[in-house]
């Protein structure tokens, strides 16, 4: 989750725009105009949470649902969906940025880097007062930059650390490490037992935002500090890139996890190649699937204590302003977050709502209470801050080499975009 515009292009980018189908037909190069007599057509740009296109669990057959049911409910609305990959929506996002060509509505991993640009509607402006009251206020309150709306919640989690109670049991490992020496103790303990990966470090640019701020937390650290400033490149941060380099050097981690991406890492966990690893109520279906039950739920360790906090992760829908659709992307907004769109995606991904309503709903289910019970206090990205996007960006693409070479001069270069200008 939380993928940035970058502003390199890709020949051929811009065709993305010409949405594919979703239950739909084009209305007309304008997108279909109501004072020109036909129906209004909203374009949806959003990331894929599943496993591809064919996959039973794809962004397309989710959102074919939800259009579907829309449509039905809106016959003068049609709605034109385009499902992207995690690892390249946002940069398709940013040629049709460029070229002006932007959809009606976006859902992706952030929405400050649109929000200088003028692009988005004030979330007032597309939702209703009942929709509005329903979403948890914390969450809502990530969503504004100097007190006003624009992103809006879509999908929430939070993070805590896996481990394979069976490679436990053969490794003769007790409970679940809750500081960094026991981890590390633990990582050789599996290593020794035959574990070919005791820990689990995705640090590849699927995520490497999150993996690096849950060891930024485990030292006290973060984007940045208690009085606001950017402070990536920190000591307390230095120091926890440092020591996990020193889990890598030593073997004790997915080898080479600088290029290495979550999904990858779950999978090898899923198939019980991997000791422990961090994530969130969405790996549990991956591990599931891959045919593991026995595993535990633990906080995330620290440097001297498990956390109190964990790592918050919002993703964000929004609208955009260019195409006039204020009124037709309400009633759409409406529609998703009054029915049953939100259970479908924790029940098909294992991801939290953002809603009191969609809470309430999941609060019986087991798999998920450690994660619901984590959100309260749960730390979040500096999403308000414009420059996140940059930083964000620069995180997925650089850090991994931080735990090959030099951590501070890895962090000093991502600190040196976040100052920038």
């Amino acid at each position: 989750m939380n993928k940035r515009l970058v502003g390199a292009l890709t020949l051929g980018l811009s065709a993305a725009l010409v949405m594919t189908g979703c239950g739909s037909t084009q209305s007309g190069s304008d997108g279909g105009d109501k004072a020109s007599g036909g129906d209004v057509t909203l374009k949806l740009v959003a990331a894929d949470y599943g496993d591809g296109p064919t996959a039973d669990n794809s962004g397309e057959k989710f959102w074919k649902g939800v259009v579907d049911g829309f449509q039905k409910a809106n016959p003068g609305i049609k709605v034109d969906v385009q499902v992207i990959n995690w690892n390249d929506i946002d940069k398709q996002v940013a040629t049709m940025v460029q070229n002006g060509q932007v959809p009606d509505i976006l859902q992706t991993g952030d929405y400050s880097g649109f929000v200088k640009d003028g692009l988005l509607y004030k979330t007032d402006e597309v939702l209703s007062a009942s929709t509005s009251a329903d979403l948890l206020p914390k969450f809502a309150d990530f969503g504004k930059v100097d007190g006003v709306g624009y992103g809006i919640p879509f999908v929430s989690s939070a993070r805590a650390l896996f481990y394979n109670k069976d490679l436990f049991t053969k490794a003769g490992i007790a409970e679940p490490p809750k500081t960094w020496d026991e981890l590390k103790a633990a990582a050789e303990k599996l290593k020794k037992a035959g574990v070919s990966q005791p820990f689990g470090l995705p640090l590849g640019n699927e995520e490497a935002q999150a993996e690096s701020f849950l060891w930024f937390m485990g030292n006290g650290g973060g984007y940045k500090d208690s009085s606001g400033a950017w402070a990536v490149d920190s000591a307390a941060n230095v120091e926890a890139f440092q020591y996990l380099k020193g889990l890598v050097d030593a073997g004790l981690t997915t080898p080479n996890p600088g290029t290495k991406n979550r999904k990858d890492v779950w999978a090898d966990f899923a198939a019980g190649k991997v000791g422990m690893v961090n994530g969130g109520p969405m790996s549990i279906p991956i591990f599931e699937k891959g045919g593991l039950t026995n595993f535990g739920v633990a906080p995330i360790a620290g440097k001297t204590a498990a956390l109190d906090t964990t790592l918050g992760v919002e993703d964000w829908i929004m609208a955009f302003n260019k195409n006039g659709h204020q009124e037709q992307i309400k009633k759409f907004f409406d529609y998703f977050y009054s029915g049953d769109a939100a259970q479908k995606i924790s029940d098909t991904y294992k991801l939290l709502p953002v809603t009191k309503s969609g809470i309430e709903k999941l609060s019986s289910d087991e798999k998920l209470k450690p994660f619901l019970d984590a959100l309260p206090n749960a730390t979040f990205y500096p999403f308000q801050d414009p420059r996140w996007s940059e930083v964000n960006t620069q995180v997925k693409q650089t850090i991994g080499g931080a735990v090959g070479g030099d951590p501070k001069a890895v962090l000093g270069a991502i600190q040196k975009v976040a100052t920038a200008g």
